[in-house]
């Protein structure tokens, strides 16, 4: 009983991954975006904004996101 709540609370909760689709490098700020329901594109804008005068605090978050969040996994249709 108790793991079955737990199993239904587990699959609402949205988790933060790498998008396998929407990527131009490493696919995390299409992941960001699929969490948070908006659009990559302004994600990407904001962060060589927040490089550029941040100096270049976009770009290592950027790079510590590659390695930290994993990658959606592939639904297998077959």
């Amino acid at each position: 009983m108790t793991n079955d709540v737990l199993n239904q609370a587990t699959d609402k909760v949205k988790k933060l991954r790498r998008s396998r689709t929407d990527r131009m490098v490493a696919g995390v700020c299409g992941g960001v975006s699929e969490l948070i329901g908006v659009d990559a594109a302004i994600l990407r804008i904001l962060l060589v904004a927040a490089t550029l005068f941040g100096v270049g605090a976009g770009a290592v978050l950027y790079i510590a996101m590659w390695f930290l969040v994993p990658e959606k996994e592939v639904d297998q249709a077959y």
